[in-house]
């Protein structure tokens, strides 16, 4: 198995992780847009410039310190900012911009899955770069899934909690909503003690498995890629 320095590890991570939550919230802010909300454009965050959506803490200071400690990545961007008055539906149409940050990481996955087959067609034409691209694409697929995955737990803020939300009647609604300011130190709470990747690891593992699947790349060379890139 090839040797990385933590530098070229680092490198390796920085785009997926920028494209990821870029992606995620400018897919909020289409889907709102699609179902009568304009607030993210008028902002300008209807962009895939990643600038406007990043947050110093979040986005990049701590998914970097994770990957240095190893194990579970963590992190969120600047929210996308919803109206949810102005939706044609406020109630139904919130499940729908929720749902829409998860399936753009989803489709995100799927893409690198591409990266990693090209990469490997790079390698047998004896390309430099292909290599480079069989990681990208493995930390690609990787925090793409992580991120739909824990985007995806029913706790408001998070887009499952939202769901939720706009499934529920309304009183439960509103009483399950009021969670929300409290939601994030959950999150953090369980991250910290290990709890949140015991609980996600399972669904994350599937989800990887299925595409590698579905991607016919082998699961011993998925892990070969993940353990060549893992900070540890």
């Amino acid at each position: 198995m090839e040797i990385l320095s933590t530098t070229q590890k680092i490198a390796v991570w920085v785009v997926p992780i920028l494209l990821a939550v870029t992606v995620h919230e400018t897919a909020h802010g289409w889907a709102a847009k699609q179902l009568g909300d304009r607030t993210a454009m008028m902002l300008g965050r209807l962009t895939l410039n990643p600038i406007k959506h990043i947050d110093p803490i979040g986005t990049l200071l701590l998914p970097m310190l994770m990957l240095l400690m190893g194990g579970f990545v963590f992190g969120w961007a600047k929210p996308v900012p919803v109206t949810w008055e102005n939706l044609r539906n406020p109630k139904r149409d919130m499940a729908f911009v929720a749902l829409a940050g998860p399936l753009a990481n989803l489709g995100m996955a799927i893409l690198w899955v591409l990266v990693v087959h090209l990469g490997f067609w790079l390698v047998d034409l004896g390309s430099s770069t292909g290599r480079p691209l069989v990681y990208m694409g493995g930390a690609g697929m990787v925090i793409n899934v992580v991120l739909m995955v824990l985007n995806l737990v029913p706790l408001p803020p998070l887009d499952g909690g939202r769901v939720v939300v706009s499934l529920l009647p309304n009183r439960l609604s509103w009483k399950y909503s009021r969670i929300e300011p409290y939601g994030m130190w959950i999150i953090l709470a369980l991250f910290f003690t290990g709890m949140l990747g015991m609980i996600l690891w399972p669904f994350i593992l599937g989800v990887e498995t299925v595409l590698c699947y579905a991607g016919q790349i082998p699961l011993d060379v998925f892990d070969q890629i993940v353990r060549t890139i893992s900070p540890r």
